[in-house]
C-alpha cells in the first residue's frame, strides 16, 4: 500500500516554517507502517531548505521514505512540485474532521489493507455459469 503523508500539522505539531514537537507516536507508527511493507511518501508544501530540513528531521528518527513529493524515489525530488502524488491512502492534517491520533490511523490503515484484500481476492474468484 502507498501512503502519502503531510509533515507539518501531521507528523509535528504545526510551527511552520519551524520544525513543531512530534506528535505522539507519529514517527513509531510510521516506521511499523514501513516495516509491514508500505511505502511510504512525503507530501508536503515544504521545499528547498525548509523541506530538506524536514526530511532530515526525519531521518534522524530513523524515519526514510520511499519518495518525497513523488511517485519515484530520487534526491532531485527535493523540491517542490505540484503534481499530486498517487497513494492508496492520504495522511493529513487537513482532512475534514483533522487528524486523528496515530494508533487509530493505524487501525483505519489495517482495515483499509483487509478491504483491499478482500476485493483483490473476489476479483480472482470465477464463479461457474449456473450456479
Amino acid at each position: 500500500m502507498t501512503i502519502a503523508v503531510d509533515f507539518d500539522g501531521t507528523i509535528v505539531e504545526h510551527e511552520y516554517p519551524r520544525i513543531g514537537r512530534e506528535k505522539p507516536f507519529a514517527i513509531e507508527t510510521l516506521k511499523m507502517l514501513r516495516s509491514e511493507g508500505n511505502r511510504l511518501i512525503l507530501w508536503t508544501s515544504r521545499e528547498g531548505k525548509l523541506l530538506e530540513e524536514a526530511v532530515e528531521w526525519c531521518h534522524a528518527r530513523g524515519l526514510d521514505f520511499y519518495a518525497v513529493n513523488s511517485n519515484q524515489p530520487s534526491d532531485a525530488m527535493l523540491r517542490h512540485d505540484t503534481t499530486k502524488v498517487l497513494a492508496d491512502v492520504y495522511i493529513d492534517d487537513r482532512n475534514i474532521g483533522g487528524i486523528p491520533d496515530w494508533g487509530e490511523i493505524y487501525e483505519m490503515i489495517g482495515q483499509q489493507r483487509e478491504k483491499s484484500h478482500a476485493a483483490a481476492r473476489h476479483k480472482h474468484h470465477h464463479w461457474p455459469f449456473g450456479l
